[in-house]
């Protein structure tokens, strides 16, 4: 793909069509009216999404239930829950800490467990992934993250703090869109994109180099494949996806 020059000035280009957006965001008024707005959004986006990884989720949680502790009962804390799109994969009996940064979800996420009478909700508390000082050190079996990883302000402190909550032999599961390979089209729209698709991906950046941050992690055991979510066209197409042991 062609140059930096091309990319910066694709990116002024997207950035003029987008300047009264820009305006908001910088008297800080888009942000409080996005945060009440995206709920509304990831309803409809979400269920879409499902439906196309639906395969590699179910795959992916299906070992879940090895994790859980000595009494039996999974102990599972879940980091931006959202909507609660994940619940469905999730087994029976399941002891669920819900936490996101965002308090306009709180209602689809009732919704949504209202669908799944099968999980126990024992705790909603709003927080960030960086700072989740509620829930104590050890005290979980299994911390789960989707789609949250690339919109997060720090990725290291995130994961370090899952870490923390961890009990020792516990596991991180993630599924999270990456930064595509540096000589593709797709990583050069990525960075065309990508000062303006935090706008409408709450703080979402494209080209988020997550495996590093994982690797980087004092994690036992790291289990980590790639794939592509259809169409192969889009900036968020590249994900990665796995469990991490502590």
């Amino acid at each position: 793909p062609p140059g930096m020059e091309l990319v910066s000035f694709l990116q002024r280009c997207v950035q003029l069509l987008l300047f009264p957006i820009h305006v908001l965001a910088c008297l800080g008024l888009w942000d409080s009216f996005y945060k009440k707005v995206f709920p509304y959004v990831m309803a409809k986006v979400a269920p879409i999404y499902n439906h196309k990884v639906y395969r590699q989720k179910q795959e992916l949680f299906s070992n879940l239930r090895k994790f859980a502790g000595p009494s039996g009962q999974l102990v599972l804390l879940e980091i931006g829950t959202g909507t609660g799109t994940n619940f469905q994969f999730y087994p029976p009996g399941c002891r669920l800490t819900c936490t996101d940064p965002n308090p306009n979800f709180r209602k689809f996420l009732l919704k949504s467990l209202s669908e799944n009478r099968h999980l126990k909700l024992e705790r909603l508390v709003v927080a960030s992934g960086e700072e989740m000082r509620q829930i104590a050190d050890g005290s979980v079996d299994v911390v789960v993250c989707t789609l949250v990883l690339c919109s997060v302000t720090n990725t290291r402190k995130v994961l370090t703090e899952v870490l923390r909550v961890l009990r020792t032999g516990g596991a991180f599961y993630f599924l999270e869109h990456v930064a595509a390979d540096h000589s593709s089209w797709t990583y050069f729209w990525q960075k065309v994109c990508d000062p303006v698709w935090k706008y409408f991906g709450d703080g979402c950046s494209l080209s988020r180099e997550t495996q590093k941050e994982l690797e980087k992690t004092n994690f036992s055991e790291l289990n980590l494949r790639r794939m592509h979510v259809t169409p192969y066209w889009i900036p968020t197409s590249p994900h990665i996806l796995g469990y991490a042991i502590k």
